[in-house]
């Protein structure tokens, strides 16, 4: 009896969170966390809720000025070494959507290791900003690359993680950060003091802080003084910026 072949996975676009508006004029795609290694179907029961309350939240917030927010489905639960099977995803989802969409910009914005998916294909020409959310990055080595940042320059870029964040350290965020920033202004980091990897503490912050900064990357919106001052201020204040309690709720 022949064997038969293992069918290739593909990756794919979930619908669009929150009311579909009637012309796209830009695009979010959310990148969820993932494993290190793991060569398993993700399942959608694993699916944090706060990736998707996130990404109703930029929906709602951006639908009058036309846009789309899709979750993307990887093919593996895990980057995989040297396949990066979720960065090769996630640019998979920015090419989706050039062909559904046309030209529209796109914001890209990970948690775990999907921030470090979106940092990745952040290259991507249709990519106009990008989002990392505690993101995972691998321990540094002499002996290994560490990871590009180039592909980021012309990116506007926000990095948020937790200073008591223990499953992804981040002094390697900020390191990264230091090494983008020398190779492109538009690149800021905020720290969230006292919390951990899942930023549970100041969840509502974290949403209004990327919801500020993706509204103005793709629709042109005043940023709010902090994230100007973020931009603006030279390592390493811009990249040690607290957020702080209540942010987005006085604006």
């Amino acid at each position: 009896m022949a064997q038969q072949a293992t069918p290739v996975r593909s990756a794919r676009l979930g619908r669009t969170l929150g009311p579909e508006p009637a012309a796209v004029s830009g695009v979010v795609l959310l990148l969820p966390g993932g494993d290190e290694t793991s060569l398993r179907r993700p399942s959608s029961m694993r699916l944090p809720s706060a990736v998707r309350a996130l990404g109703r939240r930029l929906a709602r917030s951006g639908h009058a000025d036309g846009l789309a927010a899709h979750l993307v489905h990887y093919r593996y639960r895990g980057w995989n070494g040297s396949e990066a099977h979720l960065a090769h995803d996630a640019t998979w989802a920015a090419d989706e959507i050039v062909r559904r969409y046309g030209d529209v910009p796109v914001s890209l914005v990970g948690v775990d290791m999907g921030a470090r998916a979106a940092l990745r294909a952040g290259g991507h020409e249709a990519v106009n900003s990008v989002v990392a959310v505690a993101p995972w990055l691998p321990e540094e080595d002499v002996a290994a690359t560490p990871e590009p940042v180039k592909q980021l320059v012309g990116r506007r870029v926000l990095i948020v993680h937790g200073t008591n964040d223990e499953q992804a350290d981040p002094e390697l965020s900020f390191r990264l950060a230091s090494r983008a920033k020398k190779a492109n202004r538009e690149v800021c980091r905020f720290e969230v003091h006292s919390d951990g990897h899942g930023l549970h503490q100041y969840r509502a912050e974290v949403q209004a802080l990327t919801e500020d900064f993706v509204m103005g990357a793709l629709f042109g919106r005043a940023l709010s003084r902090p994230v100007q001052d973020a931009l603006a201020a030279p390592p390493p204040l811009g990249l040690r910026m607290p957020l702080a309690s209540g942010f987005g709720r006085r604006r």
